[in-house]
């Protein structure tokens, strides 16, 4: 039921390959959400969850921490990974060449702007007044679109710079340093980090309350009904309870 499927195409010597048999080769993104380290320790909620899903039901799993969703997307279609743990809403647009599995949590895209040092306010308050700004966000991400169609709502052009090198993480300290002006990403990425950079604002919502789902390479999709069934089934559980609430959700 798992085994994986080897690409064709010919491969660089520092391009990963599918681990082969029965291990599952999971994208997992550096995130506060996701994946983090902390001395030697590994966290994150996104990790956790599918740590113990795999210990409850004897998964093999070869996790390969990713910067750049675009890279991470890539390898997930050509069949190097299994699995896409990332800021990847569960969107109409991304339905047409991934699979989706059952949605891990809920999420919504907000603004993240440095206050004024003196008043302590900020230059954006709505939506409304991005008109005509820039924004910066991860390359590939679900922000693009929405800052497009939030542009169509707004009757104005808002510009987004795709950052195809850096995180949401280190989007949100180049804002809160100075770096660039301001940046989009998720609200619970911008929440745990907000914590340590207290001159940064989150307050103005971009999106809706959205999805926030696994990724899986849309040729297999009896790995996705499984996953499906085994997430509803950690839902329904006290530790996943506990889990949202050890990352402030």
């Amino acid at each position: 039921m798992l085994s994986l499927k080897t690409c064709s195409h010919k491969r660089s010597s520092n391009e990963p390959i599918p681990s082969g048999g029965d291990t599952i080769d999971v994208a997992i993104e550096y995130s506060p959400l996701s994946l983090y380290t902390y001395d030697d320790t590994l966290g994150g909620l996104n990790y956790d969850i599918i740590r113990d899903i795999a210990h409850e039901h004897n998964l093999i799993l070869k996790f390969h921490p990713v910067v750049s969703l675009t890279e991470a997307m890539d390898y997930l279609s050509s069949g190097v990974y299994d699995i896409v743990i990332a800021e990847v809403p569960m969107t109409s647009t991304y339905r047409e060449s991934v699979l989706f599995t059952s949605p891990i949590y809920l999420d919504r895209q907000v603004l993240v702007q440095r206050k004024d040092s003196v008043t302590g306010k900020v230059s954006i308050e709505s939506q409304l007044e991005l008109a005509g700004d820039t924004i910066w966000a991860v390359a590939n991400s679900p922000v693009a679109l929405r800052i497009k169609n939030l542009s169509s709502e707004i009757g104005d052009t808002i510009y987004v710079i795709s950052d195809s090198v850096y995180s949401a993480e280190q989007l949100f300290i180049m804002t809160a340093v100075g770096e660039i002006k301001q940046s989009v990403m998720n609200e619970t990425v911008a929440k745990t980090l907000s914590a340590d950079y207290p001159s940064v604002d989150i307050s103005t919502n971009i999106s809706f309350t959205q999805f926030q789902p696994w990724v899986v390479n849309p040729e297999n999709a009896t790995l996705c009904d499984s996953l499906n069934s085994w997430i509803e089934a950690f839902k329904s559980t006290q530790k996943y309870t506990e889990t949202l609430h050890k990352y402030g959700l």
